[in-house]
């Protein structure tokens, strides 16, 4: 990688649980395509201050993860048609002091759906309000999607998340669903780690199981639908989607898929 300079440009991400991946996929990308800038994560103690810091210090933009993703909207300037209409903030870039806010993970679950379809009808259960979750709604409607539940413990977010597309709202999960999907940090590295966000049960009769988390790539969840057989989306191939898109709106330099691969392995050493 070239020595850090005056004339480096910084991207940053700031998550409660900063991993390596982003880190490496970035990084990777940027030496590859000799490209003067670093990317670092963060864990900031404060959004507010540290989005204020993204203005101040020049900043390029920023990957923004749980939980943070609805909590950045009342701290940018613009946001993008892909961020307002999910109310969800994943990506802010940096335009001469003007913070725009987008959302590159509905084009990475967008993309992840199509190549992996499955019959309109088929029913689905997502787990989850949060903005990883409305971004995972947006996308099952768009694909066409008319059988789908929320199941989320916050009523008010389930219900309104399940009126927004027509969908249904339960507070817990049952079996049947051909689909499911975890859009929940359950699973993910830390305190969840060792929970399984559906049951034996439910993943022995779906057919899909698509499990957002990231760190680890294999979950609970995606084990356990692994060893069943099953068609498996990890959250490894989002985060891979949605940061080659970020790597564009940063960079203006679109990376071959070649590239977005072997940054994808790279960052999941």
């Amino acid at each position: 990688m070239s020595i850090v300079n005056k004339d480096t440009t910084l991207c940053i991400s700031l998550a409660a649980r900063p991993s390596n991946i982003g880190t490496s996929f970035h990084n990777y990308l940027y030496d590859k395509l000799g490209l003067n800038y670093v990317y670092k994560a963060f864990a900031p103690s404060d959004l507010g201050q540290a989005i204020a810091g993204i203005r101040g210090l020049g900043i390029r933009g920023a990957g923004v993860s749980m939980p943070y993703k609805e909590a950045a909207i009342a701290l940018v300037d613009v946001m993008d048609a892909s961020a307002a209409a999910i109310s969800a903030v994943n990506t802010i870039v940096n335009d001469g002091g003007i913070l725009t806010a987008y959302n590159t993970d509905y084009l990475a679950i967008a993309q992840l759906l199509a190549e992996n379809p499955l019959a309109p009808d088929t029913a689905v259960l997502l787990r989850g309000s949060g903005g990883m979750a409305k971004a995972v709604a947006a996308a099952l409607h768009d694909a066409g999607y008319v059988n789908v539940t929320i199941v989320a413990r916050n009523e008010e977010g389930g219900r309104d998340l399940a009126a927004l597309y027509g969908f249904a709202w339960t507070p817990e999960a049952a079996a049947g669903a051909g689909m499911l999907i975890n859009a929940t940090p359950l699973g993910m590295a830390g305190e969840q780690g060792s929970v399984q966000s559906f049951t034996d049960e439910a993943v022995a009769q779906a057919r899909l199981v698509f499990d957002v988390v990231a760190l680890p790539a294999q979950t609970p969840l995606i084990l356990a639908a692994r060893a069943a057989g099953k068609l498996v989306i990890t959250g490894a191939e989002v985060i891979a989607l949605q940061a080659a898109e970020q790597f564009v709106l940063y960079s203006g330099v679109r990376p071959s898929p070649e590239l977005v691969r072997e940054a994808s392995e790279f960052s999941r050493r």
